[in-house]
């Protein structure tokens, strides 16, 4: 079926017909899965409640994070400032001391004020310190201290504060992950050729500074040194955080060994969904620590969500850009670009750094024009902008084609030859051109011959392609008694490997012309794999295949018979430029949109599909006296 313009792009204009009369800014818009992980997550207390979330590109973590945790809060969160004090009996094992938070240095000034009274006039001091700072390890450090003189004190200093919160954060981040950054770290110093650890040398990690709370940390620098994961994995399981050990040769410092903190913390892994399946894979105890899956993922799907929301989130995108205000026309544009990162018409995407870009190059282009707001000509000359700089590859090769080095007809028509459409992804560029199919039959037992192939120049899943066609050719003609002919197809003047199936349905009907000997339309161009009925599949990457071959009949000349064959499942999927979209619509370009190989035959050959096979059977098979078929072939040379 031919494919009206209206057809290939997005409904853009009912969409802006949802746009709301007041605009906030959320960056959790369409996330609703991803928040639901996290409200479930942190409702639960204990060790096996924790969360990975997986986060698609171009998200902001931060800005993310930020609105969830500015609404919510861990049900168990539990604040406490924690200090280090110095042991009485062991100057090298120093005492872990919580406290409630926001008053770690009201406690110090108290304890040193118990220490400096009178042995007999300590106790209402000692009832008032345990009922105003009142937790279990201050009642038992307050006991052990409860007749210690300042001169008992070991060491230089009697406390150190480890951390305080007058106002805790509502998470903390881990970015950049170290064992120190992470973990914390024990310094040390050298007194008169002594190295020696002491209480304001122990420096807190960020698991410290969380303690109580929730703790985001990137997944991707974790990995890069297991020995992080593996510790991190024991201070979740053990609910403590023990110290590293220092090295034999750092002196009375390897023997250093403050008290271990109590952990009580809800861990956030930020990552990949490559990274997930890897931890998944590694430690078979993933899944029991981490059984909260919340998954953030990159496109708003409109055909099961309100489209009002949406303007909230370019909201939020527009307030980061620091932009210019953006017109009617300015948000039709950004709506025709969110739908094509998505490459589906009925879905928007949440890529916020793709959409932070174009927004900022066009305004670039609407200041140089001196204009007041971005409008779509601002959103379009931004994406021409982008186009060019990353169009080199793509000039080259159609160039290529135009000097005739590389053969590619558009117009007239040739038995055994048609233009497949191939997308070409090289050094961060990725564009569609076409490529000349061939195919040639010899007496034979029926095999077909890739010699993409036999060169070693075939994928998988070309190959895969190729074996299916064969087989729908079996099936179709070869159901009781052999094809007597063989027959060989390849890309020509293809030079690297070949990979995937969207190739199939243009061998097909290549090989099928062969069969035949039956002409093709050379000015059309055709993308789409077949299954072994003859159905016809979708593919990726249509759009780029289009506006190549588009690109390629344009500067050649358009005339009113140039097109593409495309399977019907990818029509959902088409968002072309306004220039291949009013080609259509003049009727100078043509998109076709089938759903098995006869009907792409029909429109490639102008001959009905029963035609077709039956010239197919003519040129293979024939009865004899006797009824049996024997081959063309067979007859041809007796």
């Amino acid at each position: 079926m031919k494919l009206d313009y209206k057809a290939l792009q997005p409904d853009i204009e009912t969409w802006l017909e949802s746009f709301p009369e007041k605009l906030s800014e959320n960056p959790l818009v369409g996330q609703s899965r991803a928040t639901k992980a996290f409200g479930d997550a942190l409702q639960q207390y204990g060790t096996y409640s924790n969360i990975y979330a997986l986060f698609s590109p171009g998200i902001l973590k931060r800005d993310v994070l930020n609105a969830y945790f500015n609404e919510h809060q861990w049900e168990y969160s539990s604040w406490y400032d924690w200090v280090y004090m110095a042991n009485p009996k062991d100057a090298l094992r120093p005492v872990a001391v919580n406290i409630p938070s926001g008053s770690a240095e009201s406690f110090l000034e108290a304890v040193w004020a118990f220490i400096n009274l009178p042995k007999d006039n300590r106790e209402e001091a000692y009832k008032e310190i345990t009922q105003t700072y009142d937790t279990h390890k201050l009642r038992d450090y307050m006991q052990q201290i409860r007749d210690v003189a300042p001169e008992d004190i070991q060491g230089e200093q009697l406390a150190s504060i480890l951390v305080a919160h007058k106002h805790p954060a509502p998470y903390y981040y881990c970015d950049r992950v170290t064992e120190e950054r992470l973990f914390g770290h024990i310094g040390v110093q050298a007194i008169e050729g002594t190295v020696r650890s002491e209480l304001h040398l122990i420096e807190p990690g960020l698991i410290h500074k969380a303690n109580g709370g929730v703790l985001a940390i990137e997944v991707a620098e974790l990995l890069e040194d297991i020995k992080l994961w593996k510790r991190l994995k024991n201070v979740i399981e053990c609910s403590e955080l023990e110290w590293s050990t220092a090295k034999p040769d750092s002196g009375t410092a390897f023997f250093y060994r403050p008290e271990p903190v109590p952990v009580n913390l809800k861990v956030i892994l930020l990552g990949s969904r490559n990274e997930y399946a890897q931890l998944r894979e590694y430690d078979e105890d993933f899944d029991h620590f981490f059984p909260f899956l919340a998954d953030f993922h990159g496109h708003y799907a409109t055909q099961n969500e309100p489209v009002a929301p949406y303007f909230d989130y370019l909201n939020y995108v527009w307030q980061i850009a620091d932009v210019l205000p953006l017109s009617q026309s300015g948000y039709a544009g950004l709506l025709k670009v969110c739908a094509r990162y998505t490459d589906y018409q009925q879905e928007l995407t949440l890529n916020s750094v793709r959409l932070l870009q174009i927004l900022r190059e066009a305004n670039s282009c609407a200041l140089e024009r001196q204009q007041t707001e971005i409008d779509k000509r601002a959103i379009d000359d931004a994406l021409q902008q982008q186009r060019d700089r990353e169009g080199n590859l793509a000039e080259l090769s159609r160039r290529s084609i135009l000097e005739q080095q590389v053969r590619i007809d558009t117009h007239g028509e040739a038995v055994g030859q048609l233009n497949g459409l191939t997308v070409v992804t090289m050094g961060g560029s990725e564009f569609g051109e076409p490529s000349r199919i061939t195919a040639t039959i010899h007496y034979g037992d029926g095999d077909i011959i890739d010699i993409e192939r036999k060169s070693d120049l075939s994928g998988n899943i070309h190959t895969k392609g190729v074996m299916i066609l064969s087989a729908y050719l079996a099936n179709q003609f070869a159901r009781y008694a052999p094809l007597s002919v063989s027959a060989t197809v390849v890309f020509e003047q293809s030079y690297y490997e070949v990979d995937g199936d969207s190739a199939s349905l243009g061998e097909l009907c290549c090989l099928m012309s062969a069969l035949a000997n039956i002409p093709l339309k050379q000015s059309l161009a055709i993308t789409g794999a077949v299954d072994q009925f003859g159905n016809v599949q979708s593919i990726g990457a249509v759009n780029e295949k289009i506006e190549g071959y588009y690109a390629l009949c344009k500067e050649r000349g358009l005339n009113g018979e140039q097109g593409v064959i495309i399977p019907v499942s990818n029509k959902h999927q088409l968002n072309l430029n306004e220039e291949v979209i009013d080609a259509v619509k003049q009727g100078n370009f043509h998109i076709y949109a089938v759903a098995h190989v006869e009907e792409a035959l029909e429109i490639l050959s102008s001959c009905r599909a029963d035609n077709f096979f039956q010239k197919v059977k003519e040129n293979t098979l024939e009865d004899d006296e006797s009824g049996q078929p024997i081959g063309f072939w067979r007859r041809l040379f007796s």
